[in-house]
This record gives C-alpha cells, structure tokens and sequence, in this order.
C-alpha cells in the first residue's frame, strides 16, 4: 500500500469538505481529499435541486455575521466557477403576526439592518397570490435571501480545488485517524498518507470515524417534495422567491420552479431519527404522501394535491441545532459536522472557517457554542 504526504487531508467531500477543499486549496501546496461515494453522489444531504439562502435568520443572531460573510463568498464562488450558484430572488417569511418565527426574522432585519420588506395580509395577497393568505398572516421579504444551486456548488468547490492542485480521491473508505507525534496518520482502503493537519466533514457518517458524536448527533431524514401548480408561469423565478411557511406547526420551505414544471414544497421535522444512515427510508407510504400534498395545498392551492417526486435525505441533528466546529487539543483535527438542516447556506464561509482553523489565523466568525465540549455538555 503506497504512503503519501500531505499539508492537510479533508475527509468526506460533501458540501462542506469540498468547499473546505477548495479554501485550502489556496493557502497549501499538498492538499488531499478523501470521498467514501463518487465525486458528486446522490447519498449525501446536499441533494435536492436547491436550498435556502437567508440573512434574515430566525435561529439566532450569533449566524448573521457568518451570513453575510457566505453571502460575500458565494458570488465570489460564483464568478470563479462561471456558472450561477445563487439565484437573488429573495426569500419570503410567511406566518401569523406574533408567532415567534416571523418575530425572529422581524429582529433580525432590524438589528442588521438587512434590506426587506414587510407585507400585511391584504398586501402579501396583492404581491403574492400564489399563498392562501389568512387574515392574521404577515411576510417579511429579506431582499439578500436567494436560492443556491447544491450539486453544482460540490460540483464546482471541487472542480475550484483540483484547479489550484488538490488531489481528490473518490470511492475510498478511511478506516482510521490517529495524532502520532508530529503528524496524523489516515490509513483508507486505498493509501497511507502522513499528514499534518486533518479537516473532517463527514456529515451524517461522523460517528463513525468520531464515536463520541454518537451522543450529541443524531441521524434524521429530510424530505424533500416538488408537486405540479396549475400556471407554471407563477412560480418561476422572476415571480416567485424561495419561502419559509409556518402556521399551526406546520412548517414548509421551498423555491421557485428550476425544472419546467414543477415547485419544491418541502416539509421540516417529518420523521424520526434513525440509528445510522443505512436505515434511511427510500420510499414513502402512500399515507404520509396524502398528508404532505393536503399540507402544501392548504399553503398553496394552485398545487396538484400528489408530489410529482420526492427523495429523502440524511442530515446529523444536533440537540440545539447548532453545528459542532472544533479542533483537537493539538490543532492538527479540525471537525465539521452536525449541520441540522440549516447549513447549506453558509458552505462556503464553514469551508473558510475550516481552513482558517487548520492555518491557526484569528477570526470573529467563531463562536464557542460550536465546540464539541460545549455540545457534550449540553446532552450531559
């Protein structure tokens, strides 16, 4: 088995490992990246057609400096791949007036200063007839918000980093890491490297290589569905923005119409967690089916009452929903993982972050609640 040198390796070329690649990639010379699948697979939980981009965030103000950081990222990202990753239509919040998401999304535009709009429940029909709206609904419109193209953004993370010299390795099972003095040695199915720094992004697998996450991260499926609208005409992008719709703890996201004849109407927190991510359900019940179509229809009643497709998805859940970015007491691991379903959107900043956590640079971008002790001891 050959025996390879390497500045940093990252394991698991997912949505963080690839942009945390290609961040690397611009600061040292021996980059190596490790993927179990192919280089862009439908495994991971990247997967989907689009994602969500929002500065107006409800899950707390500690992620808005991030925000906007990724959001400087993705266009610089953008224009080095010279295809569209990120689609300015803006993202609409939708829910009754006090409810504490649209409370949320309200204090954060006005604490940052995001541009925006806010609608009533008359001017929201007028501008957005696509909604049912009731009578007790407002919307905020965060004017930075978007949507993101997730394959396309591996997709050209890896292309970026194998441009600048990284070498990426796919359909190679790492068995083991291991700090040995002045180095760390990952021996996979295919090589020995000796490196000096690790970067680990292996989403819902991190247990695996990190057995003491099996306590604060848990496995869930995400599903996703597209159904058919009767005017396709009003959901395409120059119409319709990617949205958040909460109302009588029923909560869906979406984004306008990518492939000609469909919209995502995809709903959060709809099934339990499961023990690894080969338990993951493929294929849905009929039931649940039924269900899901009569939810989005209440949202959107142009909708085809049956999703048209729909895949499932795993993603590592963290009690909190605040993601784990540590390192290890000697610097040399730098661990990524437990998004919870909201960190599509910042894959490029959580990449720079790693490479700035690997090359020990100082940033305020970094908060001690990401620590693995601080998600340990809140499960203890």
């Amino acid at each position: 088995m050959s025996i390879e040198q390497a500045d940093v390796v990252v394991i698991g070329l997912g949505t963080i490992g690839s942009a945390a690649a290609w961040q690397l990639s611009k600061r040292f010379d021996r980059v190596i990246g490790i993927e179990q699948f192919g280089l862009g697979h439908p495994f991971g939980g990247y997967t989907g057609e689009s994602r969500l981009y929002r500065a107006a965030y409800h899950e707390g103000s500690m992620y808005v400096p991030l925000l906007m950081r990724a959001r400087e990222l993705w266009f610089e990202l953008q224009k080095a791949a010279g295809r569209e990753l990120f689609l300015p239509v803006g993202t609409l919040s939708v829910a009754p007036e006090g409810d504490t998401s649209i409370a949320n999304v309200v204090k954060s535009v006005q604490e940052h200063d995001i541009p925006h709009e806010v609608f009533d429940a008359d001017a929201l029909r007028k501008r957005y007839p696509q909604f049912r709206v009731h009578d007790d609904d407002m919307a905020v419109l965060d004017l930075l918000g978007g949507g993101l193209r997730p394959e396309l953004t591996v997709y050209s993370t890896q292309e970026l980093a194998r441009v600048n010299g990284a070498t990426l390795y796919d359909h190679e099972q790492v068995y083991s890491i291991a700090e040995d003095g002045g180095h760390v040695t990952i021996r996979t199915s295919g090589r020995i490297i000796h490196a000096e720094h690790v970067v680990v992004t292996t989403g819902s697998w991190a247990s695996e290589l990190h057995p003491e996450l099996a306590s604060v991260i848990k496995v869930h499926p995400l599903v996703l569905t597209w159904f058919i609208p009767e005017r396709l005409d009003d959901f395409l992008p120059e119409a319709f923005p990617t949205f958040i719709r909460d109302r009588d703890g029923v909560h869906f996201f979406g984004a306008p119409s990518l492939d000609g004849y469909s919209v995502k109407v995809s709903p959060d927190n709809l099934m339990p967690a499961v023990r690894t991510v080969a338990d993951l359900p493929r294929v849905l019940p009929q039931s649940l089916l039924d269900s899901l179509g009569a939810k989005a229809r209440s949202f959107f009643p142009a909708l085809q009452p049956q999703p048209v497709h729909y895949s499932t998805h795993p993603e590592g859940f963290t009690a909190n929903k605040v993601p784990i970015i540590d390192r290890s007491d000697s610097g040399r691991v730098v661990a990524i993982t437990g998004l919870s379903g909201h960190g599509f959107k910042f894959t490029p900043v959580f990449g720079e972050l790693a490479a700035r956590l690997i090359a020990d640079e100082q940033t305020e971008l970094y908060d001690d609640r990401f620590s693995i002790a601080a998600h340990l001891a809140a499960v203890s």
